[in-house]
């Protein structure tokens, strides 16, 4: 018999996404047991390494963009957008800011930033909300306090040079800009870029070394658009990773379940099937028990997941806590 102990069998974890400001995203990886946590303002764009050339928005901090007629970043001032500024943003409860923000299915196709051309002349800019500040406020056990001070806005502009992006940006009266160029890395799904710092940022591990994100996340409500979700995990759909939910019967149990049991027709191309539906928030605040989760990850290996918890003893938010175990 050989047995092979470069996989996790299993176990709990406690993602420390940082208390009741959940200032961290944390990304784990269920065959090594091992999570990475990265403060969720670090960043603000992530550059696709794909084959695509798409942009992503920093969904943790609520940021939300919109392209506008506009070619010339320096033509662009507070005043030609001030009309706009209000309404591109996360949780104006507009139906139509669902269009601002990146969709939260996961499909790289789906970003609110357009495919970047290779004709300079077919690439607008865009006005850029930057979202919000980590809260630092405590609040009432029992609740959350995510969003601090607004950050802002920014113009920005994005173009193809060979294999790598370019961006321009700037502040919206500034008459000048700044550009970085950004340079594919295949290792990762994204290269992430600092607005505030003008540097690359390392958020995410490799591509192939996580399977789930607990974060703050910008999510759709039906008839609603978009709005901000605490306590969320995503898992890498960029990555191949897909999950589906199973619900407890009296013939399946978390426990019970097995390999002959999994339902390959089952796994979604939807990065948020752990999403929120794994807890609920309004009193009596409880982890639901009538279901849990299977995962595939990128290098087929098959888990399930049970969430334990997402307050402490004292009620606390942002303490969660999974169980997970191989099935093969």
């Amino acid at each position: 018999l050989s047995i092979s102990f470069d996989r996790s069998i299993g176990g709990t974890m406690s993602p420390e996404v940082g208390g009741p400001n959940q200032p961290y995203q944390v990304y784990i990886d269920l065959s090594k047991s091992v999570q990475t946590k990265v403060r969720r303002d670090s960043w603000d764009l992530g550059f696709y390494n794909g084959s695509y050339f798409r942009v992503v928005l920093n969904g943790s901090i609520y940021m939300a963009t919109k392209a506008l007629t506009e070619t010339d970043i320096t033509k662009v001032t507070k005043a030609s957008v001030n009309s706009i500024l209000a309404s591109v943003a996360v949780g104006t409860f507009s139906d139509s800011n669902k269009d601002f923000v990146d969709h939260p299915a996961g499909d790289i196709l789906k970003t609110a930033i357009a495919e970047v051309k290779e004709n300079d002349a077919e690439n607008p800019v865009y006005l850029l909300n930057l979202g919000y500040e980590v809260g630092n406020t405590t609040p009432s056990a029992g609740s959350v306090a995510i969003a601090g001070s607004a950050r802002g806005y920014k113009k920005v502009r994005f173009l193809k040079r060979g294999e790598d992006y370019l961006v321009q940006y700037a502040n919206l009266d500034d008459t000048t800009f700044q550009e970085k160029t950004i340079k594919k890395n295949s290792t990762h799904n994204f290269t992430f870029l600092n607005l505030v710092t003008n540097s690359e940022t390392s958020v995410e591990p490799e591509k192939l070394q996580w399977d789930l994100n607990f974060t703050v996340f910008t999510n759709l409500i039906e008839g609603n658009g978009s709005y901000g979700y605490s306590d969320f995990v995503v898992n890498n759909l960029k990555a191949g990773v897909k999950a589906y939910r199973v619900d407890v019967s009296s013939s399946v149990t978390y426990d019970n379940f097995n390999e002959s049991m999994i339902d390959e027709v089952k796994f979604q191309n939807d990065q948020r099937v752990i999403g929120d539906s794994w807890r609920q928030v309004t009193s009596p605040q409880t982890i639901y028990t009538d279901r849990f989760y299977v995962l595939k990850d990128a290098e087929n290996n098959y888990y399930k997941i049970k969430m334990t918890s997402f307050i402490n003893a004292s009620g606390i938010r942002g303490n969660p806590s999974f169980e997970y175990k191989l099935i093969k």
